[in-house]
């Protein structure tokens, strides 16, 4: 299983070889409540880190993703557009946002671990 890693805004990012796949933490779904939009960005989109990327409603609020690492968008989670809902059933596995290509795979490593992630979300 490859490593997932956090951001402070509640994203998530795993990377395989060159490819993140990004979405949002299950605390945010929670959050949210019911998600019942999203948009996603376009392949071929560049991206920076911290970069708002995509948007999220549910029925209390809107809210932008971020990139949590800079690169190229290769892929969205066109499945989405069809049943918001995933994003509350499977926030990060089937729920996921986008892919991109790796611009500087060091980003990653400056994230919070999943261990870090979890005391980050006790303290809120």
């Amino acid at each position: 299983m490859s490593e997932v890693r956090f951001t402070d805004q509640h994203e998530w990012v795993r990377v395989e070889g060159d490819v993140a796949t990004i979405g949002i933490s299950k605390y945010a779904a929670e959050q949210l409540g019911d998600v019942v939009y999203v948009e996603l960005p376009e392949a071929g989109r560049k991206v920076g880190a911290g970069g708002e990327v995509a948007v999220v409603e549910s029925v209390k609020a809107a809210s932008e993703v971020y990139a949590p690492v800079g690169g190229e968008v290769t892929q969205s989670n066109t499945a989405l557009a069809d049943d918001p809902a995933k994003v509350n059933a499977d926030p990060e596995g089937e729920g996921w946002f986008f892919r991109l290509k790796l611009a500087d795979k060091n980003e990653f490593s400056k994230l919070m671990t999943a261990e870090q992630y979890a005391e980050f979300v006790k303290g809120l």
